[in-house]
């Protein structure tokens, strides 16, 4: 392994902000995380496992400890009756190339989840959920380096404690499991209906009624491409907030107001509200911030983009902006959907 020191943490994150990292290694195996953790340990360093740093803000004030950049590959695919298929990924696989060699075997089961940036190791972390998908559908087990003990365990998904957005790694257990592989369970065959209403719009105008894992995914693209920037070109992080779930009971004061309003109900009591629409309501779609250099995206009012800021303060005094906003208006608390690290 080969330690570096002093890595501007600006270059591991999309949204290209942040301080410094005192330490940094990028591990291909697990033999390579087991040595990371154990120097680590013996220089009684923390420690950090990222990926690409999609979903990522780090704080000015830098990190003091050892950064992990997870770089595994593996793509093993296992054929259990001609129907069902176990794929197991190495952490540092590109997520959208996962989705893609699966749909190129004409699987399902993760198609919608097309573009998503960053890593299979850190999807289950925010469980990850586009176009009516999300990881926890699919999720059989994760591969993982326990901080505490000092092993390799296997975890079930059904012990991850999935939710919208949410795993036991991105509260409970934050920084305990450093995720080297994940396995999902996929079906060959073609992808259940009722599809998303964006994925539904494009099926119709492409006239397509027997839609394939590659018509779904082809239409998840289009969809994505045609709304959100790529955060190679633009920095961003991509969604900023998560979709709110609100008490019915308050939705129904909100319908009065705003009758045109979308959601989605989540159980008997409960109900999503699109974050974009919230932040479109008080007027901050397109909104282009001169004292932080940041800005919200002309054609999705949930993206955040860096145009010229150049501290992490910036930002979060800019996201203050918009959650007050958001607050004044509608009573509604937005939640970051990025992790803010360390």
């Amino acid at each position: 392994m080969q330690i570096l020191e002093n890595i501007p943490l600006k270059d591991h994150s999309t949204m290209r902000l942040g301080g410094t990292a005192r330490y940094a290694v990028e591990v291909t195996s697990r033999q390579d995380v087991a040595e990371a953790a154990a120097w680590a340990e013996s220089h009684n360093l923390p420690m950090l496992m990222i990926g690409t740093g999609s979903n990522i803000v780090w704080k000015d004030e830098g990190f003091s400890g050892l950064l992990l950049i997870n770089n595994i590959k593996r793509f093993e695919l296992f054929d259990e009756d001609g129907q069902n298929f176990y794929l197991t990924v190495g952490g540092g696989e590109t997520w959208d190339e996962v989705v893609k060699r699966a749909v190129d075997e004409s699987l399902t089961g993760i198609e919608a989840l097309s573009l998503i940036p960053g890593t299979a190791g850190a999807a289950p972390v925010q469980n990850i959920g586009a176009y009516g998908q999300e990881l926890a559908d699919t999720l059989t087990t994760i591969e993982a380096y326990d901080v505490q003990t000092k092993q390799f365990v296997t975890i079930p998904g059904s012990d991850c404690n999935f939710g919208y957005r949410a795993s036991r790694f991105k509260y409970a257990d934050r920084g305990r499991f450093f995720i080297t592989a994940i396995t999902l369970h996929l079906t060959r065959g073609l992808p259940e209906p009722p599809f998303y209403k964006a994925v539904e719009d494009y099926l119709k105008e492409h006239s397509e009624t027997r839609p394939t894992p590659q018509t779904i995914r082809d239409a998840v693209i289009a969809i994505r491409t045609s709304k959100l920037p790529d955060p190679k070109v633009i920095a961003n992080n991509g969604s900023f907030f998560a979709n709110p779930i609100v008490e019915e009971s308050a939705v129904v004061q909100l319908l009065a107001d705003y009758p045109d309003m979308p959601y989605w109900r989540v159980d008997a009591n409960h109900v999503k509200i699109p974050a974009g629409w919230l932040v479109d309501q008080v007027g901050l779609k397109g909104y282009h911030d001169e004292e932080t250099g940041m800005a919200t995206w002309d054609l999705q009012a949930l993206v955040f983009v860096n145009e010229h800021a150049r501290r992490t303060a910036d930002l979060l005094k800019f996201r203050q902006k918009i959650t007050d906003a958001v607050q004044t208006k509608f009573g509604i608390a937005l939640e970051q959907e990025p992790e803010l690290l360390p």
